[in-house]
């Protein structure tokens, strides 16, 4: 029977399924959260829905709307030798939700892009941080610094919104009541964000966090923890952070695994900080005078510690060690910018890493992810465009392969599960010869990332395959603009494993598959196809087994992993072609 209209077709007699991520062990290449990709974003929007477990996929509050279901997370991952992009939906694949009653903000899909520095640069004078996304988690969920965007006019006498000024308040003593159990939040614009310990990510990626199914939220967890934090994300510098946990040694990662200690303390008099209580705030800690980057004055007053201005309000109400005789290593572990020199399991030969900062009891403390500044050079940020050549490493939504899990067989009946596209409808088929297929079923609608089918009674030997046939509508993660001309690598571009950008022109270094035996060099060949329809020239058998070919990638070509076909001229004396084809061996970005 004709299936041609089934969409990314599995089969268990050949699994041809792409991989998720690029087959490079490069951390900032494999570290994504891809796995809930397929699953849309849901939210709570009050408690009575939290304990119900009744989410919503769809939302709206006049400002923030969501009309359509977007999909949670990163769906396009871009790499070159200098930058990775990631482009999100900035929504959590976890539920969010709810947040205090009368907390006016929703979040809502931004269509974003996030540009990543490869190789990160680390200068002598260092950038102060300032509001908005510095960074972004491995669940395409933006990274904010500790600061809220009030500061202290001196003038008003009141904390001003984007105020230039020294008393700059803090995010999570301020803005935690409004922040949701995975202690985020959303400003007016919809970007969901974390200014502390992404708790419920860490739960994800099986950090030291417990989950509480009756309550829906997460705690630090009482158990001694006993392996080294997950790398949580990635700073607009280029270095990752990691959560509270690492190595008791920087260096060896045979020390023991222990809570990394801030390097920052309240400046209440103790290890030779000032008394803001007694002595009101008349100066700045000398790692804000550091950063200073306005032109008012460094003597700038802030308020006099009080109820209504109680200390720990601000940012400056803080003091790093280090600048009162205390030894990082020695005293605590991370430096002025929250983080430290070291070996971590994805960078056993040393990394400067970030890590959130939590206290004995798991409550986030000053600076939380990230210090005021950047240790390195914050080269990297939110783009419009991909601006140079680059290898696609994943693309999700509806590019998304489903994975056909092994078939579970008991009591006479067959039962198929596979992965799948939440708002996806699949149709399940079978078949003694891979030629004839007889459809089992159609409508088969998923459970968010996961489906299943079970025959009942199948035939001795039986083989099975399964094909998305529609997609509900949803809000996609934004067009990918790319303004760099030519292909990943240069003029040429191998295949399998290369990638190539829309209205270009690139040739293709061929690799042909073992199978059939590989005709001699200068074999005559009848045609090379890409994508079904993308017809090859300038095509040449310049090895046995290497063929050459030149494509003009349409501006409108099909995105994601593409087939390669290329064909011979039948060989005397023989009754076929030898064909050849590259399943997935070329990415259209």
């Amino acid at each position: 029977m004709n299936t041609a209209h089934l969409t990314h077709a599995v089969t268990l007699a050949s699994l041809l399924a792409a991989s998720a991520l690029s087959a490079s062990g490069d951390p900032i290449l494999t570290c994504w959260q891809t796995n809930y990709a397929g699953q849309y974003a849901r939210i709570y929007t009050n408690a009575a829905m939290q304990s119900a477990g009744t989410p919503l996929t769809t939302w709206s509050n006049g400002s923030q709307i969501q009309a359509e279901p977007a999909y949670a997370g990163a769906q396009e991952i871009y790499s070159s030798s200098n930058w990775v992009y990631v482009r999100s939906t900035g929504l959590a694949s976890f539920t969010m939700g709810p947040w205090q009653a009368g907390f006016p903000n929703l979040p809502e899909n931004q269509q974003t892009m996030f540009r990543i520095p490869r190789r990160p640069t680390v200068p002598a004078t260092k950038t102060a941080n300032g509001g908005g996304t510095i960074g972004i988690f491995v669940d395409g969920v933006a990274m904010f610094n500790g600061w809220d965007a009030f500061t202290y006019d001196p003038g008003t006498g009141a904390d001003t919104p984007n105020y230039t000024g020294y008393w700059n308040r803090d995010a999570y003593v301020n803005e935690g009541p409004t922040f949701d159990p995975a202690y985020a939040h959303q400003q007016n614009s919809g970007t969901y964000h974390y200014h502390a310990s992404p708790i419920a990510l860490r739960y994800q990626l099986g950090d030291h966090v417990d989950y509480h199914s009756s309550t829906k939220t997460w705690s630090e967890s009482t158990n001694a923890a006993i392996q080294h934090s997950p790398l949580l994300g990635w700073v607009g510098d280029g270095f990752p952070i990691y959560g509270p946990y690492g190595y008791s040694n920087a260096t060896n990662a045979s020390s023991g695994v222990r809570r990394m200690i801030s390097g920052y303390l309240i400046r209440n008099g103790s290890y030779g900080t000032s008394n803001l209580t007694l002595e009101g705030r008349t100066t700045l800690p000398a790692w804000a005078v550091r950063l200073q980057t306005t032109s008012v004055g460094s003597n700038e007053p802030g308020p006099s510690v009080s109820a209504s201005f109680p200390l720990g309000r601000y940012m400056e109400d803080n003091d790093y060690l280090g600048d009162h005789g205390y030894a990082q290593g020695v005293d605590f572990d991370l430096d002025e910018f929250n983080g430290r020199y070291c070996v971590t399991p994805e960078y056993p030969n040393g990394t400067y890493a970030y890590f959130v900062a939590i206290s004995s009891n798991g409550t986030p403390v000053y600076p939380y992810n990230i210090g005021r500044g950047y240790y390195g050079s914050p080269t990297g940020g939110t783009v419009a465009s991909v601006t140079d050549t680059v290898v696609t490493n994943f693309l999700g939504y509806t590019k998304l392969v489903p994975k056909l899990n092994a078939p579970v067989v008991r009591g006479g009946t067959i039962t198929l599960s596979w992965s799948a596209l939440e708002g996806g409808t699949y149709q399940v088929e079978d078949s003694t010869n891979l030629t004839s297929w007889n459809v089992l079923a159609t409508g088969v609608t998923p459970n968010e990332i996961g489906a299943d089918y079970t025959n009942s009674a199948p035939a001795a030997k039986m083989l099975y395959r399964v094909g998305r046939t529609a997609v509900a509508t949803y809000q996609g993660a934004g067009t990918t603009t790319f303004t760099s001309s030519g292909s990943a690598g240069g003029g040429t571009v191998d295949a399998p494993g290369g990638s190539v950008n829309p209205g270009t022109t690139v040739t293709v270094r061929i690799t042909l598959p073992a199978e059939p035996p590989n005709p001699p060099t200068g074999a005559p060949i009848t045609s090379v196809t890409l994508a079904g329809s993308i017809v090859g020239t300038a095509v040449s058998d310049v090895a046995s087994g290497t063929v050459l070919a030149t494509f003009a990638i349409p501006a409108n070509a099909p995105a994601g992993p593409q087939n390669i076909v290329v064909t011979f001229a039948t060989p005397p004396g023989m009754g076929t072609a030898p064909t050849f084809t590259l399943v997935g061996g070329l990415t259209i970005n």
